[in-house]
């Protein structure tokens, strides 16, 4: 998104920590800005009166107002902007309703910055499809640009939610870890942290490399390759 206006991205949260936190994932996501934050949703509209918001990352359990009542009254209001569910509710009628009001995501607490930084990157690939589709495919893949997709199954003894701190792990030290590094980082044994470095390599979202230098055998440096 080089050379184009970023996402502008309102967090309305009435945890202070979880709102900072929100606010500093935002800005690590290129290509996006968070310009606020907002505790209620009173203050959320103040803010929306006098600010430009593309993107609401929205807490559906406020003090003042639930997430979806708020995100009515805004349609009502005439703003436009579209609206990520941050809540832990798992309420199914509950994201039904949020679909007619703009929802086009929803992120359940807690999540790590993997998770919403997965959900901005998808919602920047869908606000940038412009222009008139050529047919019932490219719509669909615009609107598919909007959903993860079906997690491969795991090899037996390994777990999504490890796998996702593996991940994190590998993703923000650019220079690659060794077993014995990601062990440490993330809680768990080098020998189960290899694991899941070595499914990591054999499904191509990592690659590994002899690390010499050191008495004995190399130690095999681990590496992020794919892109999120």
């Amino acid at each position: 998104m080089t050379g184009e206006r970023p996402i502008r991205v309102l967090v309305v949260e009435d945890d202070p920590v979880a709102a900072d936190a929100h606010v500093m994932y935002v800005g690590r996501v290129p290509g996006f800005v968070a310009v606020g934050k907002a505790r209620t949703g009173a203050e959320a509209r103040r803010v929306l009166d006098r600010t430009p918001v593309d993107l609401l990352l929205l807490d559906l359990h406020l003090p003042d107002v639930h997430g979806l009542q708020l995100a009515r009254s805004l349609r009502a209001a005439g703003h436009q902007a579209d609206v990520i569910a941050v809540t832990s509710a798992r309420d199914l009628a509950v994201v039904r309703e949020g679909v007619s009001l703009g929802v086009v995501q929803y992120v359940l607490k807690p999540f790590t910055f993997a998770t919403l930084r997965d959900r901005l990157v998808r919602y920047a690939e869908f606000h940038a499809a412009v222009g008139e589709a050529s047919g019932q495919d490219e719509v669909d893949r615009a609107l598919a640009t909007l959903r993860a997709p079906s997690p491969a199954a795991l090899p037996k003894g390994l777990s999504a939610p490890t796998l996702e701190r593996v991940t994190v792990a590998l993703r923000d030290h650019t220079e690659g870890l060794t077993a014995a590094q990601v062990a440490e980082t993330v809680g768990i044994s080098r020998i189960t942290a290899r694991r899941y470095l070595e499914h990591l390599v054999d499904t191509g979202r990592a690659a590994r490399n002899p690390q010499y230098g050191t008495v004995g055998r190399p130690e095999l440096r681990y590496r992020w390759v794919k892109s999120p």
